[in-house]
């Protein structure tokens, strides 16, 4: 299989979707050639040789914030945006937003049992309290 210069850049960064980084990365282990081309992206860069689809790419100005993708999982977002969004998890493979995405899901779950897990401290606490409300009154007399 042949890669693309931008793909190659893409598995330096480690922004390929998973499926594609472990082809290109078991490919890497016998192509000779690969591994070549590698090493001269890895030199054009350290010279400081920057495109356009680089900047781009590296500056990842394309990715939604996690304020949009928090709306996506919402569904508050409008149909473009969302369709997007799709366009930009599903079939681009961005694992970076593919990741922020999969931490606010977590992150949604868990806040759910907040307010149960805070009402259940404070009434496990309220004894506690009221001794030392009780003890700092009786110390000031």
């Amino acid at each position: 299989m042949t890669w693309t210069e931008r793909e190659v850049i893409a598995w330096l960064d480690e922004q390929l979707p998973a499926a594609r980084m472990a082809e290109f990365e078991q490919q890497l282990r016998v192509d000779e050639a690969l591994r070549s081309r590698v090493s001269v992206c890895i030199r054009h860069r350290d010279q400081g040789g920057r495109s356009v689809g680089e900047i781009w790419q590296r500056g990842r100005l394309s990715c939604p914030t996690r304020t949009e993708l928090g709306g996506y999982l919402l569904g508050a977002l409008s149909v473009e945006s969302s369709e997007y969004i799709d366009f930009h998890l599903k079939t681009v493979g961005c694992r970076l937003c593919d990741a922020n995405l999969v931490d606010l899901e977590e992150q949604s779950t868990s806040d759910s049992g907040t307010p149960g897990r805070r009402k259940r401290f404070f009434e496990s606490s309220a004894g506690l309290l009221r001794e030392k409300l009780d003890s700092e009154e009786q110390s000031a007399f």
